[in-house]
């Protein structure tokens, strides 16, 4: 009997409220997918926390789960690369295990820290050196809280990693971080280099800053002990993955200049794939897959949490109950800042807080949901107007995740943007992003545009042209609110406890 050709690639993504993976057959498309649900802690306001082993349990599930719906065996996977949040924190000892929770990118415990490295580190141009500017991205503020907060964990911390590569360093992969991991820490030039004036700010003994590696490297193989733990063939190649935000983009078919995804996650992503080097102190960039190519991106700090919060409030309503009596409210009846958890780009300043203005007791629950979706819009334009300041045309704009299956959030999008939308059909997310890169990094798959057309549309959403007058006034209100109240929310913030 001849020997089974491994031919399927597994594509692992860790998100803040689970893990997915896909399997995918270069020939046939995707053969099977799950996910398993993992926690998110918030022990304090501001807090976001994950536990490692969650995510590495998710996996050991995961593996056995998509083989038998792929009717396959472990021996029929060619290669496995992960994808993650970025830029997640863990803090690991000698042997490569996490020494507490990871610290997620939503987390805003570091804001004294920020300001003190921001003093120190004045003369520094970060933008240029590393595409972004210090903000609660930055891991060296996370590191210098840990460090005064939890001086015994930070006293056996021997590096620092990222979700993504601490999963595949798990599986087997020698220790390294991702380009993307590097440069967003904010801890790596864009060259891929350390910077040693950034740890040398903090005033601590730093611990090793791995090398960096790109995309659709191979950096190791299963081992004996991960194979018996998950189900995967020991010897399997564990290709490089990447941010879940840029395997996402890359694998809804982003490859040419202009190109743009909006993700409804639970935070939201605008990222825009730019042919030159996009550096604007208002967003983050990250490198693209694609060498020579960067997505210039930002990110809110809310999208699908805030509505989760307000279904809490509501009793648990169902979001499509939601979305039927918001389409039944006036456009613009409320007006509303997203700042549930601060706010990430463009305004950089985790002491903003939630407004809605113009409550009154006729007031329904469909006004205040439609509202929160509106902010969210107005939040995605702000995005746009820094790609227009800097002449970088948006061409083709596709939107997907979660949220994208609300038809009245889509539409709200577009009527703000004046925009048509292209939907993705269920789009798998970074997991399937990963899976490429891991045929990309064996050969399996050949071409870096294999994602072009790979996966389905659905329909377009084009603006309405009689909303587009009271959606500018509405967009010109939504920032004339959030300058007349950042001084007292940040007031409201400091003083809370």
């Amino acid at each position: 009997m001849p020997e089974r050709r491994a031919h399927l690639l597994l594509g692992v993504d860790i998100g803040s409220s689970g893990v997915k993976a896909v399997l995918l057959d270069p020939k046939r498309g995707i053969t099977a997918s799950a996910r398993r649900d993992v926690s998110i802690f918030t022990d304090h306001p501001g807090w976001a926390e994950a536990d490692t082993a969650e995510w590495w349990a998710a996996l050991a599930a995961l593996v056995p789960e998509l083989l038998e719906r792929a009717h396959a065996a472990s021996s029929d996977i060619g290669a496995v690369a992960v994808s993650g949040m970025l830029p997640a924190v863990i803090f690991v000892d000698g042997d490569g295990r996490a020494l507490r929770r990871a610290i997620l990118q939503s987390d805003a415990r570091a804001t004294e820290e920020i300001e003190e490295l921001a003093r120190q580190l004045a003369d520094l141009d970060l933008l240029a050196l590393t595409g972004s500017v210090l903000s609660q991205q930055s891991v060296a503020p996370t590191v210098l809280w840990l460090a005064r907060h939890e001086p015994d964990v930070w006293a056996k911390t021997r590096s620092v990693q990222g979700s993504y590569d601490w999963l595949a360093r798990a599986l087997g992969a020698v220790a390294h971080v991702e380009q993307n991991w590097a440069i967003e820490s904010g801890l790596y030039r864009l060259d891929l280099e350390p910077i040693a004036a950034v740890t040398d700010a903090t005033g601590l003994h730093w611990p090793v800053l791995f090398d960096v590696r790109v995309p659709g490297d191979v950096v190791g193989e299963v081992t004996k002990v991960a194979a018996a733990a998950t189900g995967l063939r020991a010897g399997t190649p564990i290709v490089v993955g990447g941010a879940d935000h840029v395997l996402s983009a890359y694998g809804a078919g982003l490859v040419e200049g202009g190109d743009c995804l909006i993700k409804l996650g639970g935070s939201t992503d605008v990222l825009v794939v730019s042919d030159d080097l996009f550096l604007d102190a208002r967003l983050y960039l990250d490198a693209h897959p694609i060498a020579g190519k960067w997505l210039p991106n930002g990110c809110t700090a809310t999208g699908g949490s805030l509505l989760r919060w307000e279904q809490a409030l509501f009793g648990a309503v169902a979001m499509a109950t939601l979305d039927d009596e918001a389409q039944a409210s006036a456009p613009g009846a409320l007006l509303a800042l997203p700042y549930f958890l601060g706010e990430k780009t463009p305004l950089h300043d985790p002491d903003l807080r939630g407004v809605l203005l113009g409550l009154n007791l006729t007031t329904t629950r469909g006004d205040i949901h439609r509202a929160l979706l509106e902010a969210i819009a107005y939040g995605v334009r702000a995005h746009f107007d820094v790609f227009a300041d800097r002449g970088l045309e948006v061409r083709r704009v596709w939107v997907t995740n979660g949220g994208s299956k609300s038809r009245l959030w889509r539409q709200i999008i577009a009527d703000v943007l004046d925009r048509d939308l292209l939907s993705i059909i269920d789009h798998p997310g970074a997991s399937f992003g990963a899976a490429v890169l891991a045929g990309i990094g064996t050969g399996l798959i050949d071409e870096w545009r294999f994602v072009e057309g790979a996966l389905g549309l659905g329909e377009t959403i084009s603006p309405n042209p009689e909303r587009r007058a009271l959606y500018d006034e509405r967009y010109r209100q939504y920032h004339e609110l959030g300058a007349a109240t950042r001084g007292l929310s940040h007031e409201v913030a400091r003083r809370a406890p």
